[in-house]
């Protein structure tokens, strides 16, 4: 299944559109806001949705923060759509583990940002972790199998369905489906560990 198109736009504009920003035109980058800002608006309510309802931080916001981060950045070139909202996931977890750093530091003792991985799954039982100790794991995750810790970045910060994971990543469903597992109960199993 592919990603849907961007709030309305004709297909291949928003990979156009990516295509002449990262070629440095920034009219492109002003034709490309408009599009794009819908889903990931879309998908920072629902990344806010998993968090404590006491955060500070609002979607909006997340979104404002997560786009400075990705027009900030030099020497990107997007291939299409799909890879812009997985550099977009990057950046919406780069936000919100700044965020819960700051909080943590603030407020010695205060709560920790959390969110539940089983969220994205639609768990019988959800279980939520300190986001600050799931990017750890992510990073001893990455170094094991990079594959799966982008799997669950795409997912858990990019709201990616399995179908647009597989298209990002460049596998098939079935892949991505057993990796999703894996990093799954991996995550589970060091996180319950480092809480022990």
């Amino acid at each position: 299944m592919a990603v849907a198109p961007t709030d309305g736009a004709p297909p291949g504009e928003v990979s156009r559109l990516l295509f002449e920003w990262s070629a440095g035109d920034p009219d492109a980058l002003r034709s490309l806001l408009p599009l794009v800002y819908g889903e990931l608006r879309s998908r920072a309510e629902a990344q806010m949705r998993r968090e404590r309802s006491e955060h500070t931080l609002q979607p909006t916001a997340l979104v404002h923060e997560a786009y400075l981060k990705l027009v900030g950045q030099k020497d990107v070139a997007f291939r299409d759509r799909a890879h812009f909202f997985a550099v977009a996931a990057r950046a919406m977890r780069e936000v919100l583990v700044d965020h819960a750093r700051r909080r943590g530091r603030k407020k010695h003792g205060g709560h920790d940002l959390t969110l539940s991985i089983e969220d994205v799954t639609v768990p019988a039982q959800a279980r939520s972790f300190d986001l600050v100790a799931l990017d750890q794991a992510l990073e001893r995750l990455a170094a094991l199998d990079g594959r799966q810790s982008r799997l669950v970045e795409l997912r858990v910060f990019g709201g990616l369905t399995i179908e647009e994971s597989a298209e990002v990543l460049g596998c098939s469903h079935a892949t991505v489906s057993r990796d999703w597992k894996h990093a799954e109960a991996w995550l589970r199993r060091e996180l319950a560990g480092g809480a022990a």
